[in-house]
């Protein structure tokens, strides 16, 4: 019995940290939400750059117009789509998850809520 009561005043004492942490976690998602998009553009613009960079050197070489040059920047082109699918991909697999740890910590402090009332 001593030992429950101690558990209960103890979650009292923390039921404020939680909240806290509430806020924080929604600004945390916010700014994350924010870096992926930064990084995405980063992405793309470096892999656009890239395909530029081999579109001028098959030019520089006169194979501009050529089957096999064609086909390099449109297979180098197609990798980095999958990349920046593959990284769209992770980058919300990641927030999801972070979201449902989010949820689970909110249904404890809630639980914690009704045990202690």
């Amino acid at each position: 019995m001593k030992k429950t009561i101690i558990a209960l005043s103890a979650l009292l004492l923390a039921s404020p940290v939680f909240a806290a942490t509430h806020a924080t976690d929604d600004t945390v998602a916010a700014a994350n939400e924010g870096a992926n998009t930064a990084k995405e553009k980063l992405h793309h613009a470096q892999n656009e750059g890239k395909e530029l960079k081999l579109k001028s050197e098959h030019a520089a070489e006169g194979k501009s117009h050529s089957t096999t040059s064609k086909m390099s920047e449109g297979t180098q082109k197609a990798w980095h789509n999958t990349k920046e699918g593959t990284e769209k991909g992770w980058d919300a697999t990641k927030e999801g998850t972070q979201k449902g740890w989010n949820k689970t910590k909110e249904g404890a402090s809630d639980l914690k809520k009704k045990v202690t009332e």
